[in-house]
């Protein structure tokens, strides 16, 4: 598995650190998650069987397109309760950005 590139947590807006936006971004994305959970899957690999050491893969097929992103290792067992399919592998990527998802977010009304 790859490693993972990680900025330095503690750096900060003056609110907040990066470390602490991850944990909104993460727990946001749970919630998500459980409140579609028919839409959400999970894996530890990715489509080619590579993966991330200490991440996992999630995402959500939505109207809008599909939307994912890497969680950390503790994190498992709080996506798999939010009733998301476990997968063997991702789901083919189609080559979506950051940008991308933030439109397809936007864009989705459950």
């Amino acid at each position: 598995m790859r490693e993972l590139k990680h900025l330095p947590g503690s750096a900060s807006d003056g609110y907040h650190t990066f470390d602490e936006l991850y944990e909104h971004r993460h727990a946001l994305w749970l919630t998500v998650m459980a409140l579609c959970p028919m839409l959400a899957w999970m894996s530890r690999y990715h489509e080619d069987g590579s993966g991330y050491d200490g991440w996992f893969l999630t995402g959500m097929d939505l109207p809008s397109g599909t939307v994912t992103y890497h969680l950390p290792e503790r994190l498992w067992e709080a996506a798999q309760a939010t009733g998301a399919r476990v997968l063997d592998r991702g789901k083919p990527w189609d080559g979506h950005t950051s940008l991308d998802v933030i439109q397809r977010l936007m864009e989705w009304s459950p």
